[in-house]
């Protein structure tokens, strides 16, 4: 992992075990602002619809229920300190861990939270980054959190050290096809006529051992990635066997390529 600045911009080099250079043009304090303030405003107006739907609420003698304190109270006051704590810190937890590290606020701002490795982040960090923003937010309005990323160059709260993520801008669909994103090679698809028939065995056999174990790297971490990513992966590790089996590939899906000659592969009898 390698962190540069190009031009005004901070950036992050993650060199994945598949030999694939991803990177992340991080995000500052001005953009997680605006993206904070959207979900704060979010927050704000859920908490005003809870508290008008419980205020009207049928019932009579509201305040001599109230100072009885009896069981169903009890409940209703757990009730509503479950709400407000879901409202502060799972919203934020629960958005990152689902929605592909997004909240609402970051979606509007094409930021996204990911592990400093790259991949996307688990229930764990999500949680495990906003527990901490109660400390982010002393003595005032995320006061030690700005500190905190005016201190770092990858401008981390003290959530995202705890935690291990970072926060970074979402490249837009052009970018992530582009030369900057795949390390000087488009996608293969593109530069590769489409052939006829299937991949001759003579050429499957020039893939080594260790082509193997890349492709079914590969398909352990499908899952952790974004699609966008995902598809630029499997496009530059087809690209990688083409040019070690000295044929073109099929046109189409990269990833059901690789499917395809891993099962050759599997199929051919050698010592893998």
């Amino acid at each position: 992992m390698e962190f540069q600045q190009t031009g005004f911009a901070d950036q992050l080099n993650i060199e994945t075990p598949e030999q694939v250079d991803l990177r992340f043009p991080v995000a500052g304090i001005g953009s997680r602002f605006v993206a904070l303030l959207i979900d704060h405003l979010i927050q704000i107006a859920t908490l005003i619809i809870i508290v008008l739907a419980l205020a009207l609420l049928p019932g009579d003698n509201h305040a001599a229920k109230a100072a009885e304190f009896d069981t169903a109270t009890k409940w209703f006051l757990a009730a509503v300190t479950f709400i407000v704590f879901c409202l502060i810190v799972g919203y934020f937890a629960l958005f990152e861990a689902f929605w592909h590290g997004q909240t609402p606020g970051k979606h509007v701002m094409k930021l996204r939270v990911i592990k400093d490795s790259g991949r996307q982040i688990s229930l764990f960090e999500a949680l495990a980054r906003n527990l901490l923003r109660f400390i982010d937010l002393l003595p005032g309005f995320y006061f030690a959190g700005v500190i905190t990323m005016l201190c770092n160059r990858k401008n981390k709260r003290l959530g995202d050290l705890a935690a291990g993520t970072i926060v970074v801008h979402e490249l837009p669909p052009d970018d992530r096809a582009s030369d900057a994103f795949l390390s000087g090679e488009t996608f293969f698809a593109k530069q590769q006529p489409k052939p006829e028939g299937a991949l001759p065995a003579d050429a499957i056999a020039r893939l080594e051992p260790a082509d193997l174990h890349v492709m079914e790297t590969f398909f352990t971490r499908a899952l952790d990635l974004d699609l966008q990513t995902r598809a630029a992966m499997a496009a530059r590790i087809a690209a990688r066997m083409a040019a070690k089996m000295k044929v073109p590939l099929p046109e189409g899906n990269p990833e059901r390529t690789l499917e395809a000659l891993a099962k050759a592969m599997r199929g051919t009898g050698r010592r893998f």
